[in-house]
């Protein structure tokens, strides 16, 4: 399956224009009528830690949540007891068979020219080495031309994609640019006869940490053999590049046990604050409950995922009943996949014509700055008009861009999206590794996205009219 989640990060490139606009007056017939219920959500929000309190337990009490992991199954059943301990609405479950790809026991150490261990994690969906691993010479290069120049000098070798993170542009077009040698490496290595890669890790800050992801192996596009492939520290990365330079021969030896199982029942989670006069007509936020094996995957994605249902809790406990319904929506397998993603399409494709807006949060919850809007752009000016209700919360903008992976199915059918633009400067440096913990986040920080989640559900279910979606694709 291809790497979609590439693309959704590529939303700030230049293939969006990234158009800004202040959030700074109401447009005539505007919404200013919504901005007492909309101070009223933010006071609440940001009255008490309780997001962030509810977020330390799930993430210290569950640890990762991989995808067919036990630690996600029982996290779900958690989350679902304590959302309906809260009183939300058709609190359940629907069913998932997801990606079940298992780590083993991992180790990649330089034989020459000298020896030690170097820091590594396997990258989701790799093939495992032979039980005693792979020992061959690298070959160091900076990117895929580099690697088709040499591509005679390749054969047999281990390939290490050593291609810096540009810290020149904004966070996620410097990730979009890098992360392409950890999804499709493999298959442009094993192209010309290499038997493994090691990428530089994606991440523009480093403290010695690898950082995981998922890789793709394009077997419908062409015919190569599958070779393992696992990223290594940019410190680590960097150093293989001087002895290379210094013509020095290098040797790795790389043992990874991964492998993929058969698909695993895994569960979305559903909430609801039932809508007062158009109850078929919704409006879905959420964040995806399922993380890598590493860490406790409290930035990516527990954060946005509590911060969603914390969102419909205010909304519920205030005693504010919209006229549509807003539905809470916890996607899992997001990172190896997508398939919760595609299964809540499927489930709900009869009713896709009723939703409204899909609002999802997945780059952290950390301090917001503005909305991202995925829709026709005659929807600009109703967009800003919901910006302009959180200049409390600090969202002073409103920026035309892609989709968020998991309501990216959505979006192909017609419904416009939204995303919170929060501060994108550290996300990166805790992406996908073992310091991806709750220590990373901020109380307030994240109490400021719950507020703008509230404000953004219960403005679009209650606003006359409906934001302008693009023009649904097969796609």
């Amino acid at each position: 399956m291809k790497l979609r989640k590439i693309v959704f990060f590529l939303r700030t490139s230049v293939a969006f224009a990234l158009l800004v606009f202040p959030a700074t007056t109401m447009s005539q017939g505007g919404l200013a009528a919504h901005q007492a219920s909309a101070n009223q959500l933010i006071d609440a929000a940001l009255r008490d830690s309780a997001a962030y309190a509810r977020l330390t337990v799930l993430v210290d009490r569950f640890g990762h949540r991989m995808s067919g992991s036990a630690s996600l199954e029982r996290a779900i059943d958690w989350i679902v007891a304590e959302m309906k301990a809260d009183g939300l609405e058709r609190v359940r479950t629907e069913p998932v068979m997801v990606t079940n790809w298992v780590r083993g026991a991992e180790s990649a150490v330089l034989e020459s020219p000298r020896r030690m261990p170097l820091r590594m994690l396997g990258l989701g969906r790799s093939v495992g080495t032979p039980a005693n691993g792979i020992s061959a010479p690298v070959l160091v290069v900076r990117n895929f031309a580099e690697l088709r120049a040499r591509g005679r000098e390749a054969k047999g070798k281990i390939i290490l994609f050593n291609a810096p993170f540009d810290t020149t542009v904004n966070p996620f077009v410097g990730y979009g640019q890098a992360v392409q040698y950890r999804a499709y490496g493999v298959d442009s290595a094993a192209a010309v006869g290499a038997v493994g890669v090691l990428v530089r890790s994606v991440t523009p800050h480093s403290l010695n940490t690898p950082h995981t992801g998922a890789l793709s192996y394009a077997d419908t596009i062409r015919r190569v053999p599958k070779i393992p492939g696992a990223a290594i520290t940019v410190e680590d990365a960097e150093m293989l590049q001087r002895m290379q330079n210094r013509r020095e021969r290098i040797v790795v030896r790389l043992r990874m046990g991964a492998r993929t199982l058969p698909p695993a029942r895994s569960r979305n989670v559903i909430a609801e604050v039932r809508g007062s006069e158009l109850p078929d007509e919704i409006v879905v936020i959420g964040g995806h409950i399922d993380s890598w094996d590493v860490g406790q995957g409290a930035v990516d994605d527990a954060g946005g995922s509590v911060a969603a249902w914390h969102a419909l809790k205010l909304i519920k406990r205030l005693g504010i009943r919209p006229k549509r319904t807003i539905r809470a929506v916890l996607w899992t397998n997001e990172e190896v996949g997508l398939s919760g993603a595609f299964a809540y399409r499927d489930a709900h494709s009869a009713e896709l014509e009723k939703h409204v807006l899909a609002m999802e949060s997945d780059n952290g919850v950390f301090r917001p700055r503005g909305l991202f809007f995925s829709g026709d752009s005659s929807g600009l000016p109703m967009v800003r008009d919901i910006a302009a209700l959180l200049r409390r919360a600090g969202v002073d903008s409103v920026q035309a861009t892609g989709p968020e992976a998991d309501v990216w199915p959505l979006w192909q059918r017609g419904v416009p999206t939204l995303a919170i633009d929060t501060d994108p400067s550290r996300y990166f440096w805790y992406h996908h590794t073992d310091a991806d913990t709750i220590d990373k986040l901020d109380p307030r920080e994240m109490a400021l996205c719950v507020a703008v989640m509230a404000v953004v559900a219960n403005t679009a279910a209650n606003m006359e009219g409906r934001l302008p979606g693009p023009r649904p694709t097969t796609r």
